[in-house]
């Protein structure tokens, strides 16, 4: 009886284990969360339609230190304007990218100033 018990707690000792890692990696739509990491948001084809999903993930949450870089996939220009004024791209034609660092943690709201109701925000924690 003894050893039947022991057998039944390292077995469920190994299955908490095994839920607790993950060999797996993230999917393109989840950002690194990793300090001095990276991510990037994609503004699909047609954004100016899309309003919350005009940026891709959103909200995307990322580490401190993290840089995102704003890729134009779209057939128009777009930009991407922090609404407290942290960051200010320029208009970024089909193809080109912008990128802003995260130094401090909080919660950013953006928009694309050429298209009301593109609208994003990064959360830093």
């Amino acid at each position: 009886m003894a050893v039947r018990r022991i057998l039944i707690v390292a077995a469920l000792a190994a299955a908490a284990a095994a839920c607790g890692s993950s060999s797996s990696s993230p999917s393109s739509t989840t950002p690194s969360t990793s300090t001095g990491g990276s991510a990037t948001v994609s503004i699909p084809t047609n954004a100016r339609t899309l309003g919350a999903a005009s940026f891709g993930t959103n909200p995307l949450i990322v580490s401190t230190g993290t840089t995102v870089t704003w890729v134009n996939n779209d057939t128009i220009p777009h930009d991407t304007v922090a609404d407290g004024g942290q960051w200010s791209s320029p208009v970024l034609s089909p193809g080109q990218s912008f990128q802003f660092r995260f130094a401090t943690t909080g919660t950013f709201t953006y928009k694309c100033t050429l298209h009301a109701g593109m609208v994003g925000t990064v959360t830093v924690q």
